[in-house]
């Protein structure tokens, strides 16, 4: 359930603003978003793991925040971030 070093590095890379960037909040949103990609694909074999299904919860919760922060600073960012990552608003 949990993202591999690898993945986090490349997702980290891919979204980061400047090089060294590990705590924007654009690569924040986007670490939870792998993680909550990889808890959807878990609750697809495991139906009744409701231990789990309140992390994810509190997952897109706080996914959902950082979000609201990036669309109250710069529109653009969040626009661009959103279509970027395929989630829908």
């Amino acid at each position: 359930m949990s993202i591999t070093t690898g993945r986090k590095a490349e997702v980290i890379k891919t979204y980061a603003t400047k090089s060294g960037d590990t705590g924007s909040p654009e690569v924040q949103v986007a670490i939870l978003s792998e993680r909550i990609n990889n808890l959807t694909e878990h609750f697809k074999t495991h139906v009744n793991d409701n231990h789990s299904r309140r992390g994810l919860l509190k997952l897109v919760s706080q996914r959902r925040q950082l979000l609201d922060y990036i669309r109250r600073m710069d529109e653009a960012r969040y626009k661009s971030l959103i279509e970027r990552l395929n989630i829908r608003r």
